[in-house]
Formats: C-alpha cells, sequence, structure tokens
C-alpha cells in the first residue's frame, strides 16, 4: 500500500501552511466514526488498523516530494522546511480490527499536535473507510452462509489493485476462507483458491481431454469447471473420468458451477455425481453472488458446498460508499464541536462502554467521555504513544477470531440481511453537559 504523504488532498497541505504561520500547534484531538448506518447495514465491522498505524510510523515527506512541493510556487520556503522535520508523534485509541460497532461510535482516537492530526486525515479515511465497507459487507455473507466456504473472487473488479488486495484482507477477516488474490496470499498469508476459466476448456477440442489435462496439471486441487457448454453434461464427463484419474492417485475434488440456474444445475449435478459414486465431490458456485442471492440458493436447498462471491463483494455494490468522518473534537485543552445542520459531532475524548445481555448477546452502548468511566467494556484501547506502536498488532488470524467471537454476540435481529430495529447506543448525561457548555461559548 502506497506511503507517500502526497497521496493526501490538497486543502491538508494548505491548511498546515496556515497552521504554520499562525504557530497553531497544540494538541488536538481527531475522531474517526461513521454518522449514518445505511438501510441495508444492521452493523459494521472495525477493520483497516494495521495499515493506518503502519503509515503513522513511516509518515515523512522525501526530498524529492518536498522539491517538488517547492517547485509548485504554493508554498513558502519556511513551510518547506518545517514538513522534512514533520514525523508522526502522536498517540493513537482505537477498537481493534474485527469488532462490531455502530454509528457515531468513534472507532480510532488521533491525539497529536494539530498539523500532524490534520495531515493524516485523508489517508486515515481512505485506509479504514475501504476495509470496514468490505468487512461489513462480507460479513453478512458470513452469516447468512454458515459452514460453507466463502472465497472473495473479486479482485479483477475491485476499483484499482490497491482495492482487491484491501477486499480479500477485510473479507478474511470477516470470516471468509481466502481469496482467489495470490498477493493476499503472499502479504497477509490470506489462503488463496482457484480452479480454471472457461477458456482452459475452449483451448482444448474436447471438454473431457480438458479435465484430465488439468487433473494432471493439478493433481493435488482438481476443481473442475463444468458449465463451459453443458452443465449437467460436464458432470457426466467428471463421473467417466473419475476411475481413471483414481487409478493414477488423483482424487476430484470438487466442480464449480458459474451461470444458468445455479439451484437447479446444482441439484442435478449432485444427482449425477452421486448416482455415479463420487459422493464425495463438493459443488461450489460463483457468478453474480451476494450475501442476497446465497441465502435464497441455501433456502432453496441447493446442494452447494461453497462460494465465490466477487464484483458485489469487493466493490460493495449495494453500499459503495459510507458516510463517514474523522473530525476535531478537541484543540488546545479546549472541547470543539461541529453543528453543521445534519453532521452534528458530540464533543470532547470519548469512550464506548458495551454492555452484554443474561446470553451473553451484547445489548446496548454508551458512548460518554473518556474522563466518564462506566461499566461495561471498554471498546477504544491504547495502540500507539508518541508515535510507536505499545505492543505488536494482533496477527490477522487473531483478528478474524475476535470478529468471529463478535458476530456470535450480536442480537438476532441484528444478524439477518433485513434492516433490523437500530441497536441502542446511549448518549452520557455528561456528554450531553458537554455538548450544551460547548454550543453556549461558540455561539
Amino acid at each position: 500500500m502506497s506511503s507517500s504523504v502526497l497521496l493526501t488532498d490538497l486543502y491538508q497541505l494548505t491548511m498546515l501552511q496556515g497552521y504554520f504561520e499562525e504557530g497553531m500547534a497544540e494538541t488536538a484531538v481527531f475522531e474517526f466514526f461513521v454518522r449514518k448506518k445505511p438501510p441495508e447495514r444492521n452493523f459494521f465491522i472495525a477493520a483497516g488498523l494495521e495499515p493506518l498505524l503502519a503509515y503513522l510510523e513511516s509518515l515523512q515527506f522525501s526530498p524529492e516530494e518536498l522539491a517538488w512541493l517547492a517547485e509548485t510556487g504554493r508554498f513558502s520556503r519556511g513551510f518547506i522546511d518545517d514538513l522534512s522535520r514533520l514525523r508522526f508523534a502522536g498517540d493513537v485509541d482505537a477498537m481493534p480490527e474485527g469488532t462490531v460497532f455502530f454509528p457515531n461510535e468513534p472507532i480510532v482516537r488521533v491525539t497529536a499536535p494539530l498539523p500532524q492530526a490534520q495531515l493524516i486525515e485523508t489517508r486515515l479515511i481512505n485506509l479504514l473507510h475501504l476495509q470496514i465497507l468490505i468487512a461489513s459487507k462480507a460479513a453478512r455473507s458470513v452469516l447468512v452462509a454458515p459452514g460453507k466456504l466463502l472465497i472473495d473472487f473479486g479482485l479483477r473488479r475491485a476499483h484499482g489493485a490497491e482495492a482487491g488486495l484491501t477486499a480479500a484482507r477485510a473479507s478474511y477477516l470477516a470470516g471468509f476462507a481466502g481469496s482467489s488474490n495470490v498477493l493476499a496470499e503472499f502479504d497477509y498469508g490470506i489462503p488463496s483458491y482457484g480452479t480454471m476459466a472457461h477458456s482452459f476448456i475452449q483451448a482444448h477440442e474436447e471438454e473431457t481431454e480438458a479435465f484430465l489435462r488439468f487433473a494432471h496439471a493439478q493433481p493435488d486441487n482438481v476443481v473442475l469447471l463444468i458449465d463451459t457448454y453443458d452443465t449437467e453434461e460436464g458432470a457426466a464427463k467428471v463421473v467417466s473420468i473419475a476411475p481413471r484419474l483414481k487409478s493414477e492417485g488423483i482424487e476430484i475434488k470438487g466442480v464449480r458451477l458459474d451461470s444458468g440456474d445455479l439451484a437447479d444445475h446444482a441439484k442435478k449435478v449432485r444427482r449425477i455425481l452421486d448416482e455415479g459414486g463420487l459422493p464425495g465431490v463438493k459443488i461450489w458456485a460463483s457468478g453474480s453472488l451476494d450475501e442476497q442471492v446465497v441465502r435464497d440458493l441455501l433456502g432453496s436447498g441447493a446442494p452447494i458446498d461453497g462460494f465465490g462471491i466477487g464484483s458485489r463483494l469487493d466493490t460493495s455494490a449495494d453500499v459503495p460508499y459510507l458516510d463517514c468522518a474523522y473530525k476535531l473534537q478537541e484543540y488546545a485543552g479546549r472541547a470543539r464541536r461541529k453543528r453543521s445542520e445534519g453532521k452534528a459531532t458530540w464533543p470532547g475524548r470519548k469512550q464506548v462502554y458495551r454492555r452484554s445481555g443474561p446470553d451473553g448477546r451484547i445489548a446496548e452502548d454508551l458512548l460518554t467521555l473518556e474522563s466518564d468511566p462506566q461499566e461495561g467494556e471498554a471498546l477504544l484501547q491504547p495502540v500507539m504513544r508518541a508515535g510507536r506502536r505499545l505492543a505488536p498488532s494482533p496477527s490477522l488470524t487473531e483478528s478474524r477470531r475476535r470478529a468471529a467471537a463478535e458476530l456470535a454476540r450480536l442480537p438476532e435481529p441484528l444478524r439477518r440481511l433485513e434492516e433490523a430495529p437500530p441497536y441502542r447506543v446511549k448518549i452520557s448525561e455528561g456528554l450531553q453537559r458537554l455538548a450544551a457548555e460547548v454550543d453556549a461559548r461558540s455561539g
């Protein structure tokens, strides 16, 4: 992922020059949160913290970047010299990756000198937003298809290379078994999965010949795509070659369906495989899938063992963006509050306390001031002080386990794809009083 500080909006730099000229460098507190819940989402999954911390640790302008900024003529020499010394030396408190959260709850809090806290806004949102977006969507498929193998197939239609890699990471964190993205395995250790394309079949004169050659080329991963011509005939050919391959020590692991009426084809193919003595061969499905389609397929009784979910996942097609923000909540020791219509914020440094019911499911959250400890689980945890991590970040596997535990604690209405009544997030009296005080002095 890019670490260039120039991957930002111009107004961050123009504001920084303004702060520089005015000598404004006292401590600022910013918080990142999602303002509103789209109807298609009942909860969100925190994701993207590890890439953010890596970015903050390496934050600095290169000599080439500083020279280019000077050449633009937009900035003073003194300001450019100041940028050459800039490093992130602030504090970060955050919800661990994999944590379930809800609107208006801060996921990340940054406490740093104002210029540092301001400069990181664009990349911070850029890193957190997409991973939260994809993880939250992937979790919905995980909930409707328990026990099924779910694979991210969306790299080729993701909005760029970084987005494709991000989607693989976020979906795996949320509970997917792996991705078709090979770089995701290299970078993150995410298991990669793949079969064959229709072009492999078409490149051979006979479908059976293609199946045999693929099996010999990949004897430990024989999953055959059977819908290039006629799906049921393809399944029959799989049955016909199975004894020959078995005599050579090669087992057919599965077949993949990628088109047509997947439920109907899956039922027919299952019958052909079972009657042909291949009850252990799995059926995988792909092709314009999402959590709604997966739910409906399983609800129809389709005997599908796994799903490759691509374009609609990696682009989060039903909810392509979240209304999220990174806002100033305190500066120079005084609480601050945005009061814009429809975009008002709660001021001050905040904490979220979560309480569970007798059944162990989450029951309600309390949004309050950091200085106002309450009963329950404090969700924001210290992760960075003075620009350095307090401890190594949890592994992706550990974050994945946390996400699974969090999903298991969701109340039943929130687990469904249909819009549920909003989860209860209470605003403490102390936070409400502070908001009123800030309004009174900033009118």
